[in-house]
């Protein structure tokens, strides 16, 4: 394990001094990587403020990621508990209609080596699209289809949507996603981080 930590310890070195990208984005990589984590979040990339901060899910969206999870700020940023990885690691500055894409360098270029350094890694989130069509086998043919089957891909990937405020329409015409999923995944969350814990679930 002391080796492991070592390796991940200098791949982390070199994601932070990654300039792949450097002629289309501000590098500015933001990641959490652990080789004890048991629950690995995989999102989109980072927005303007987690870029400004180099926290992520420093925003809005975090707030309510976290809410579905019923996890506070501690545990969610408890390195030896949650790994964050998000398919760009850096921002990738705006669109027309909002962030653009994140780029494909990241995957390619460290998302395995990255996997292969967290051993413990038990659940997968995998939130939004991009997260998705990179990481589930059998995709549907939409993120609707993909959250209504988690269970298809459980307990190993738990497919979400987006926490973004910009999706709060689909939320309200989905009530099922926050009337059934979200209670039974934050449940299986609570008992993956603190396995044998009696303490309600939040």
């Amino acid at each position: 394990m002391t080796q492991t930590i070592e390796l991940l310890d200098l791949l982390m070195t070199e994601i932070q001094d990654c300039r792949i990208c450097e002629d289309h984005l501000q590098p500015n990589p933001v990641l959490r990587l652990s080789t004890s984590a048991r629950l690995l979040v995989i999102g989109q990339a980072p927005g303007t403020r987690v870029h400004a901060t180099g926290i992520p899910w420093n925003d809005p969206s975090g707030v309510r990621l976290r809410s579905w999870l019923g996890m506070d700020d501690e545990v969610f940023y408890d390195t030896s508990k949650v790994a964050i990885m998000p398919m760009g690691y850096c921002y990738p500055g705006k669109g027309k209609s909002g962030d653009l894409p994140p780029r494909r360098e990241c995957r390619e270029a460290w998302h395995d080596r990255a996997l292969q350094l967290m051993p413990e890694i038990k659940t997968t989130l995998l939130i939004g699209q991009y997260a998705q069509n990179a990481y589930l086998p059998t995709p549907g043919k939409s993120l609707s289809d993909n959250v209504r089957n988690w269970k298809q891909w459980f307990p190993h990937l738990i497919p979400l949507p987006h926490p973004s405020p910009r999706n709060t329409l689909w939320l309200k015409q989905r009530p099922w996603f926050e009337d059934e999923v979200v209670p039974a995944v934050r449940e299986f969350v609570h008992e993956l981080l603190h396995p044998g814990s009696s303490r309600d679930i939040p």
